[in-house]
């Protein structure tokens, strides 16, 4: 296993402004960090690039520039990350210059879209849900167990879309979050669906899983025990997903709190450490 974590890496990294031309790039030495949890705060990630030219630099700058990364080994390469560009510098590393830039997942839709709603009797809130993705122009998945309450004397709102994605996920007991682009809502604690990963020494599980302990956020008062596991770079598991975990250590079910991934395609690091916790925590 040791061998392969350096064999056959591969990315494909697609930038440019919404409606305009872009650029692509599968040559250059690039680094890239990124942490994403299932929390209604945007996703971060950082990119390093050396040697872009100025105007692929240019194309970074442009207004409502957007990023997509996609990473793995030979051509089986999931999309790591997508996103608007928040933060462009260029500096100089040695004789060579390097850029780098933040993304933040979903940043045109959470922070600069206001919309307006208004409905009168009883409206169920997966009708509202629909509406708000589809005025902040992002498509929307429900987890598979997703259940949505009616409100049964109207509503109406004008402001911020992420307002109104929360005002109605609380009435229901659901959250939201954005991911990879995707405004994904479901139970507190949950999956999004039953599909299974599974992570084990054979499928890229690096050494043993440590076990963590998570301090409530809640007003349960109660911490949370879980894992954290690392292993080989594989973007197709992302946060909320259902992980079957594997090992000398533990064994066992549970869903993915937060994942970090980590590349250089010049380096040593090209891999994902994932939290897990128990389904329902």
């Amino acid at each position: 296993m040791a061998g392969y974590t350096n064999f056959g890496r591969s990315y494909r990294l697609i930038a440019g402004p919404a409606g305009g031309s872009g650029f692509e790039t599968t040559e250059l030495h690039i680094a890239f960090s990124l942490e994403k949890t299932d929390l209604e705060t945007s996703n971060t990630a950082r990119v390093e690039m050396w040697n872009l030219n100025d105007e692929h630099k240019a194309l970074l700058k442009a207004k409502n520039c957007a990023v997509a990364l996609y990473a793995g080994y030979g051509s089986v390469m999931p999309l790591v990350f997508a996103g608007g560009v928040s933060f462009v510098s260029t500096c100089p590393d040695g004789t060579d210059k390097k850029t780098t830039i933040e993304v933040e997942d979903g940043l045109i839709a959470t922070k600069d879209t206001y919309i307006t709603l208004s409905y009168s009797g009883k409206v169920n809130s997966k009708t509202i849900l629909d509406d708000i993705a589809a005025q902040m122009g992002v498509a929307v998945s429900y987890s598979y167990n997703a259940e949505f309450s009616d409100i049964p004397n109207g509503y109406s709102f004008v402001g911020l879309a992420k307002n109104a994605l929360s005002i109605i996920c609380n009435a229901s007991n659901l959250t939201w979050s954005i991911q990879n682009g995707v405004l994904q809502i479901k139970k507190p604690g949950d999956v999004m669906s039953q599909e299974v990963f599974v992570l084990s020494e054979e499928t890229g599980m690096i050494g043993f899983p440590q076990e963590i302990t998570v301090t409530a956020d809640d007003d349960s008062g109660k911490d949370v025990e879980g894992w954290d596991v690392e292993f080989l770079m594989n973007a197709a598991i992302g946060v909320d997903d259902y992980v079957y975990l594997k090992s000398k250590v533990v064994t066992g079910y549970f869903r993915v709190y937060s994942i970090e991934i980590e590349g250089d395609t010049d380096g040593s690091t090209w891999q994902c450490t994932a939290r897990l916790l128990e389904v329902g925590k």
